[in-house]
């Protein structure tokens, strides 16, 4: 009797091990995916190839003003930014506990080569350079295809939500960025208005229009152009002040070089002269000056599209 009582008990305490062993066999078996996740590895296909880069990267340098502003919005920590340009508004990366990697421009390689990071982000300023940038980490391109700004600039959202594991959050700002937009095309529309864009540098003034690099006014806000067959070009089609009362815009838009630069702020001084004056847009207070750290040292970014949003979204009566 003692010896049967023994073979049951002893039979529970293996029954009990079984259990027990099969339960952290399965925990392992779950683990396993988290693990793998953790070490996933993305191609990224970019305007300037395809990178493979590793999910949650930890060590980053972003040039790209638009996905800096976009990585800050979705709690994306960095490692280096380049301090000598950032603008007022992401003023917080000039704190000593980022890395200064240069202008730019002139990247700072050496700077660079210290941090070892793990992915480096960059657009067109840099694009160059890209061969050089590859020898040191992964490399992607994340810059705004102004022929379809809506377009390239959910794209690249959505691959930074990706990459850090932010695809969710990245959607919902996307999100109300759209309705926004959509909110600013149907009043731009129902106003019937036109608008013409320049930049501002040094004295002189070109003209950018559908499709350009400030397009977007026309192209997704909704403001028909003053001038169709403006030229597309990185720099503008450059234009005389006879030019702008010529065309006669319902809205002037104006962009500030030398104030993005750190330059002296003479936008103003410059454009609103006697023979600007003659035009609507002056003499209805339709010159919009619009801050050239949205426009032209980021844009494409979470942050600056919902700024540029807000900007024009004002401006029209």
């Amino acid at each position: 009797m003692k010896k049967k009582l023994w073979m049951v008990v002893m039979i529970a305490i293996l029954a009990i091990a079984a259990v027990a062993c099969s339960s952290n066999s399965s925990k392992d078996s779950a683990g396993a995916p988290k693990a793998e996740k953790e070490s996933e590895e993305l191609t990224i296909k970019h305007q300037l190839g395809e990178t493979k880069v590793k999910k949650n990267p930890q060590k980053v340098v972003v040039f790209d003003f638009g996905a800096l502003d976009t990585l800050d919005k979705l709690g994306v920590e960095v490692a280096g930014v380049p301090q000598k340009n950032i603008p007022p508004y992401l003023s917080k990366y000039k704190d000593a506990k980022y890395q200064n990697v240069g202008g730019l421009k002139e990247p700072d390689f050496e700077k660079i080569n210290e941090i070892n990071p793990d992915l480096i982000i960059i657009s067109g300023r840099q694009q160059d350079s890209y061969q050089e940038f590859t020898k040191i980490a992964p490399t992607i391109f994340i810059g705004v295809d102004t022929k379809k700004y809506m377009e390239s600039f959910t794209e690249n959202t959505k691959t930074l939500g990706r990459i850090f594991g932010k695809e969710s959050q990245a959607d919902q700002e996307l999100a109300k960025v759209n309705e926004d937009i959509k909110k600013l095309n149907e009043k731009a529309t129902a106003s019937g208005k036109n608008a013409l864009i320049i930049l501002a540098n040094d004295g002189k003034v070109s003209a950018y229009g559908a499709g350009s690099r400030f397009g977007i006014i026309h192209d997704v806000f909704g403001l028909t152009p003053v001038d169709k067959n403006i030229e597309t070009k990185t720099h503008g089609q450059s234009i005389s002040f006879e030019y702008i009362v010529d065309k006669d815009p319902d809205y002037l838009f104006v962009i500030d070089r030398g104030a993005a630069v750190g330059g002296e702020s003479s936008a103003k001084q410059v454009v609103e002269n006697e023979l600007v004056k003659k035009t609507k847009a002056f003499k209805n207070n339709h010159i919009v000056y619009l801050d050239p750290n949205y426009w032209y040292l980021s844009g494409g970014g979470l942050v600056s599209v919902e700024e540029m949003v807000k900007e024009v979204g004002a401006a029209i009566k």
